[in-house]
Parts: C-alpha cells; structure tokens; sequence
C-alpha cells in the first residue's frame, strides 16, 4: 500500500536532459534482485557515481540544492524505453514523490501512477522556470490539480480520475477491488441463475 498523495510541498531537483530512458533512470545490469530495497541508491547510478562509485559533485541529484527533493523536474519524454517498472521503484526508493516535465512517456506514467509516483505534465514556459530555479520549493496540490511555481503562479494538470482517486486514498487498483469484495459478491449471488433440481 502506497502512502496516501494529496498534496506535496518540497524543493526540486532538476534534471532538464531530454529522452532519459529507463535504463538511464535504473541500469539494466541492476534488474537481479526481487525486492524494491535499495533500488533508490541505484538511481541513475552512471550519471551519480565515477567509476569507482563516488558521487559526482556535478551530478543534478548530487548538488546541494537537491537535498531533501521529494520532486524531480525532467526534460521532454521523460521515462521512454522499455517498460522497465523498476525506474518508478527506484524513483520512489530515492524519495521522489512526483515527476514533471512537459511529456512523459505512457508505460513509465502508468507504472508511476500504480507505484505512487505522481506524474505531471506541464506546459513548456512553466516547466522552463521550474529548471532554472534548482532547489526552489514547489507546491503540488492533487485535489485542485495544480502547481504553484516558485513566483506564486499555479499551473493546471490533468490526470485521469480513477488514478487520481487511488494517488489520494494510497491504493492500487487490485487494493481498490478488496475493499469492495463484499459488492461484488452481493452482486454475484443476485445475478447468479437459480440451479435447476431435476424431477426424475
């Protein structure tokens, strides 16, 4: 069960490279394990650490301003590649709670939307001052479906309601299911034709 998402305030951490794939995001020589602990430190692990595993100072993730992001601003086509559900799992594992950018590839924002990742599309101009304010402390509010920029001005998206009922209430779509098993077998038993008894 994820956490429950209503509304986010953090700093940013700013990553405005474009077409960042999923083996970018989470490397394919790290998809040997079954359990999603520890994924967060394997995080666009060739663009954090040398090669001797030392962080690079450079690195967006790495930066002072950083620290603390619960919210990753991406470049254009965030998350396209493979369908590879461990990119989210390692997103979630870093901290990070929502994604935006100006688009995000389909199979990555359905994989983040059932992990508890919120991902948000916006338009380019507010997208554009949300990169050049690194660290800057951003507010996402589900309920209204909006972002406040740095400066105070909200910005609108959209999200499909179902998935945002689920963001809100911390639910998968299977948890959504269980907590109405006692409907559905009410409406099993109703629509259920009667058995019919042979007179023989």
């Amino acid at each position: 069960m994820n956490a429950p998402f209503r509304s986010l305030r953090s700093p940013i951490a700013v990553l405005p490279t474009e077409n960042i794939d999923t083996d970018q995001i989470y490397p394919g020589r790290f998809l040997t394990v079954t359990t999603r602990a520890g994924l967060g430190e394997k995080l666009f692990a060739d663009w954090r650490y040398d090669r001797e595993g030392r962080p690079r100072p450079d690195f967006a993730l790495n930066r002072p301003e950083s620290a603390g992001a619960q919210i990753l601003v991406a470049g254009r086509n965030f998350g396209c590649g493979s369908s590879r559900e461990h990119a989210v799992w390692a997103l979630a594992g870093a901290g990070f709670r929502a994604v935006i950018s100006t688009s995000i590839a389909d199979i990555f924002r359905r994989n983040a939307l059932k992990n508890g990742v919120l991902p948000v599309v916006i338009e380019k101009d507010a997208q554009a001052a949300l990169v050049a304010a690194p660290g800057a402390t951003v507010e996402i509010d589900l309920a209204a479906c909006r972002v406040t920029l740095p400066g105070g001005v909200q910005v609108p998206f959209s999200i499909e309601p179902f998935a945002r009922f689920c963001l809100m209430e911390g639910l998968d779509e299977l948890q959504v299911l269980l907590k109405r098993e006692s409907e559905i077998a009410a409406y099993e038993r109703a629509a259920r034709p009667p058995l019919l008894v042979s007179e023989a």
